[in-house]
């Protein structure tokens, strides 16, 4: 719910792109610090237990949030958010993989986990609208609702069922952890690729959605509006994962990969190049292929990883993500305050693409040999 106008918060906040960014960053060090740690101790502990403790620390950032006035509460806030959400990112799909796994159905993964993408966005665009609403009262009263909105993952979390397979403890040792994660860097090509590609895809999506609001502000976008689209764009994610396998399954996974490369890249600079309402078009162009991009690069990692390490690998891959966001973020909030946000947007997407090409590069010297 505080999403739809978070940015004007933060502006009433005295806050501006370069130091939003700068928060942001720091919430992507807390991920970073706890991220493969927090999927070690999923793959060791139990994917059921990380989640109860993301879910209990999702709640108490939000309560943070809710009661802070200046940058350094927001700063403890995000940092409590960055840890909370560490231990839920890789659990979660790791979890829906396994859960599959364990009952014959793992060829489902991607249509399942476009449904959880599904219901996540549509779940988000009615929060959109609430929050809109909720905003006209104050920026801040949003994130009261959303601490309760939080508390609910944590009895969700209690009725979830570890798949019977987990009970195979054949991943115990920290030193383990990191020759794993080594070898999978210097030996497995595939899920190398997988990972960094995803990555890559995830660090883009991330930054895209820190652009939108500005994007609305600078056409002269009502605040009353803000909902309504933030809500729009989220239909658009929810609807195109649907028929991500659909999509994966009639292409293939080389033009399936170069697809998503090309459209994410695209959207990125018709956006930059078109801040018009006419622009915002573009905007659900770049949303319709997130919605496409996420459930079958997901699936790739877990084709490529073994179950005894699937959250851990998965948290490889968010771990990228934020230390990706955390350098690029800040650099790109300075670009839109201090040149324009039609150059970070264009910047954004061409750096997306070239370093995209250079991770894939192994499976399409591959698929020509």
């Amino acid at each position: 719910m505080v999403m739809p106008v978070v940015y004007l918060f933060y502006v009433d906040n005295g806050m501006g792109m370069e130091k939003i960014l700068i928060l942001k960053s720091i919430y992507s060090i807390a991920i970073v610090t706890m991220e493969i740690p927090s999927g070690y101790m999923a793959d060791v502990w139990g994917r059921k237990k990380t989640l109860l403790l993301g879910s209990i620390l999702g709640a108490l950032g939000f309560i943070t949030y809710s009661f802070s006035f200046a940058f350094w509460g927001f700063v403890m806030a995000e940092i409590i958010l960055g840890i909370g959400h560490s231990f839920v990112s890789g659990a979660d799909s790791a979890m829906l993989y396994d859960s599959l796994k364990a009952s014959g159905n793992k060829k489902d993964y991607i249509k399942q986990e476009g449904r959880v993408t599904s219901i996540g966005n549509f779940a988000e665009a009615f929060a959109g609208i609430l929050g809109g609403l909720l905003a006209t009262i104050s920026y801040r009263t949003p994130f009261f609702f959303q601490t309760v909105v939080a508390a609910m993952a944590i009895p969700a979390s209690l009725l979830m069922v570890e798949p019977a397979m987990h009970g195979k403890k054949l991943f115990k040792s920290v030193s383990d952890v990191v020759q794993r994660i080594r070898d999978t860097f210097a030996t497995q090509v595939d899920l190398r690729v997988a990972i960094l590609l995803s990555a890559l895809t995830g660090t883009a999506t991330l930054t895209f959605a820190w652009f939108v609001q500005p994007f609305f502000k600078e056409i002269g976008l009502s605040a009353a509006l803000f909902g309504v689209f933030w809500t729009l764009l989220n239909l658009a994610v929810g609807t195109s994962s649907v028929f991500a396998h659909k999509v994966e399954r009639y292409l293939g996974r080389k033009k399936s990969v170069l697809l998503i490369i090309a459209l994410i890249a695209i959207g990125f600079i018709t956006s930059g190049l078109s801040i018009t309402y006419w622009g915002l078009a573009f905007l659900f162009f770049f949303y319709l292929s997130r919605g496409v991009a996420t459930p079958i690069l997901k699936n790739y990692i877990n084709q490529y990883t073994g179950s005894e390490v699937r959250a851990t690998m998965l948290s490889v891959r968010n771990f990228v993500i934020r230390i990706n966001f955390a350098v690029i973020g800040p650099a790109l909030g300075w670009l839109t305050d201090h040149i324009s946000l039609k150059v970070a947007l264009v910047a954004a997407g061409g750096l997306y693409f070239i370093a995209s090409m250079v991770a894939v590069f192994p499976w399409l010297r591959k698929s020509r040999q």
